[in-house]
């Protein structure tokens, strides 16, 4: 069971906005668990605070734009992509200006920070988004598009394709985290030497120049041109007389553009909150369309805060059936739990085979045998009853009693042959030995029962 991860210190980085070209000031802070990525204004009164998730996303021209309230802050896709990279769930970022520093216009100076201040594992448990479906966004046009697919483990692709004789298609992947510091970290951000007189007039690259970002030069010009443009940027003058890169450094990567693309889809889908299992598959991809994959999901965690835990029934229990016998005074045929697969700080899985054979079924009925609800919540009321007893000292020694069950919903017979998967989470902290609990069952995916439990944990006589 994965833990959550903060920053083991603090560390600070400082260099000027792309888009403003204010000298920028930006300081990472450990963070509570539970606490996710936060970002703080510290130059507005009352140095507001931003969740960096997808729902305060309100602007995507030339990079992602986080707003709430009266508080913005832009070109926060690349520190998001190193935290999300390093499995940083919890952190305070302060910054004094409306956007975080361009840089060297990658994240390799956040991974470098990451690393050199390293991470403390933290209390509770990382809770990823699992991808159970394929799901798609595209653009209006069709030109662009974002796929999301079922995968035991998480991996990228991403295809770029613009119009253009020195950036016309382009791929690149990544299939695990670990990779994303060698493979993808310092891959800059690029733009079109076409387009910079127009982003210059609309205030969105003051900040730029040749080492802070790709420039690329695929449309000959006079040479009077291409002086204009670089006092307008305030760089050198450079002579161009091939199609090609421009920068004072060369490229690192023969596909660099597509590797920041998909860094860029990385930064823009950690504002989920969650890591991700499952591939995803970009096809042009912009903040835009990112970021539309985001709210997308995002909503769909809130809809379906009852997505079912991962079973492998292969992997070794926390507790099996001898264990749980150990900590629960029931026995057959009432014992209703078979094996706990997980247990957290505030939470709990529990697996129930339902068999053939059981009791009930002989009555529950012989012809069209159906599990009895109230055997569903007892099967879940057994569970939560292991996860307050995982609270205590000596368990063995304490016993669990419930004192109120509410708002029972059952949406889905359980039959033989199912498999009950079980998922409680405290909604309070326990205090004087009474817990309140939330419990949901799955079959499958398929949620088929949910309940609400108030329960007291007293000491044996």
């Amino acid at each position: 069971m994965k833990k959550q991860q903060t920053l083991a210190s603090s560390f600070a980085l400082t260099g000027k906005g792309l888009h403003t070209g204010l000298n920028i000031e930006i300081n990472f802070h450990p963070a509570p668990a539970g606490t996710g990525r936060v970002i703080r204004r510290t130059d507005l009164e009352g140095m507001p605070e931003i969740p960096a998730l997808s729902e305060f996303v309100k602007g995507t021209e030339r990079g992602t734009v986080l707003i709430k309230g009266s508080a913005a802050v832009s070109t926060i896709e690349h520190a998001m992509a190193a935290l999300y990279a390093k499995g940083v769930d919890n952190c305070l970022i302060e910054v004094n200006a409306p956007e975080f520093p361009i840089l060297d216009g990658s994240a390799k100076h956040y991974i470098e920070a990451i690393e050199r201040v390293g991470l403390v594992e933290q209390e509770l448990p990382v809770e990823p988004y699992i991808v159970k479906q394929r799901q798609e966004v595209s653009s209006s046009d069709g030109r662009s598009r974002i796929i999301l697919l079922p995968d035991s483990k998480f991996g990228v692709d991403v295809h770029v394709s613009f119009d253009s004789p020195v950036l016309s298609n382009q791929f690149a992947s990544l299939e695990s985290l670990e990779d994303f510091d060698q493979e993808i970290s310092a891959s800059r951000t690029f733009v079109f030497v076409r387009e910079v007189e127009t982003l210059l007039e609309h205030n969105l690259i003051k900040g730029g120049d040749l080492d802070n970002a790709l420039v690329i030069y695929d449309q000959p010009m006079e040479q009077t041109q291409l002086d204009k443009i670089c006092d307008l940027m305030g760089v050198a003058r450079k002579v161009a007389p091939e199609l090609g890169y421009i920068n004072n450094s060369p490229i690192i990567f023969p596909n660099e553009p597509a590797r920041h693309k998909l860094l860029d889809v990385l930064g823009d889908l950690a504002l989920i909150g969650r890591p991700i299992v499952g591939r995803i598959i970009a096809f042009c991809p912009g903040h835009k369309i990112n970021n539309e994959m985001g709210l997308k999901i995002r909503k769909d965690i809130k809809l379906n805060e009852a997505q079912a835990p991962l079973y492998d029934p292969n992997a070794t229990p926390l507790l099996d059936v001898n264990q749980v016998r150990e900590r629960l005074p029931h026995r057959y045929p009432f014992l209703m739990v078979d094996k706990i697969i997980e247990i957290g700080a505030d939470y709990i899985v529990g697996v129930k085979s339902v068999s053939g054979n059981e009791p009930f079924f002989q009555g529950h009925f012989p012809s069209e045998p159906v599990m009895p609800g109230v055997l569903q919540v007892e099967a879940m009321a057994q569970v939560g009853g292991l996860l307050i007893l995982s609270q205590v000292e000596d368990p063995e020694r304490y016993s669990t009693y419930f004192m109120k069950i509410d708002n029972v919903k059952f949406r889905q017979k359980v039959v033989p042959g199912d498999t009950l998967v079980f998922k409680l989470r405290l909604i309070t902290e326990v205090r004087r030995g009474v817990a309140n609990m939330r419990g949901l069952a799955f079959v499958g995916e398929k949620l088929v029962c949910e309940a609400e439990f108030m329960a007291q944990v007293v000491k044996n006589k």
